[in-house]
């Protein structure tokens, strides 16, 4: 990994704890990821179980939602998917000052994925709004029903072909 991704990783893990400390203010899920491993096989929650378990994450108490995105978007967690996938949220209409400080120092740290955050702005412009949505209610819906609602076929195609879960 290169040093500036390195930094980029640094910066997410630094800033995420402030800014949930600062400016979450919702309730945390009531969900553990060995609880979304019992849901059914095609749902969305057991996904999310799935991708968190491969991940060796847990759901981050208060932005469980942005763990929810990388499932229902395909986004991997590598510091240049991690930047794209905000674009795509941002061109769905996600407004945050996370967002905006993401969006804008990740163009500035790594300026070579510009077409890639770019790409990623149009199809988050193209996709039906999905940023607002409580994902803990959607957690027993088929995760390619919830993908048909939201994106293009192109999107699913291109992009969902080989999902990260």
């Amino acid at each position: 990994m290169s040093l500036r991704k390195k930094f980029i990783a640094y910066l997410f893990s630094v800033s995420q704890n402030i800014y949930v400390s600062v400016f979450k203010k919702q309730a945390p899920w009531k969900v553990k990821t060995a609880d979304l491993l019992n849901y059914p096989e095609a749902s969305f929650g057991k996904a999310l179980g799935l991708f968190l378990n491969l991940n060796n994450f847990e759901l981050i108490s208060k932005v469980e939602r942005h763990d929810a995105y990388h499932v229902l978007t395909g986004y991997g967690t590598n510091a240049e998917d991690e930047i794209a996938l905000q674009y795509l949220c941002y061109g769905n209409g996600k407004r945050s000052p996370y967002l905006f400080g993401v969006v804008i120092i990740g163009a500035l740290i790594l300026p070579e994925y510009l077409g890639y955050y770019i790409k990623s702005y149009r199809a988050g412009k193209a996709a039906h709004a999905f940023h607002h949505y409580n994902y803990e209610k959607l957690l027993k819906v088929p995760l390619s029903t919830l993908r048909a609602s939201f994106f293009n076929k192109k999107y699913l195609q291109e992009v969902l072909v080989t999902p990260h879960v």
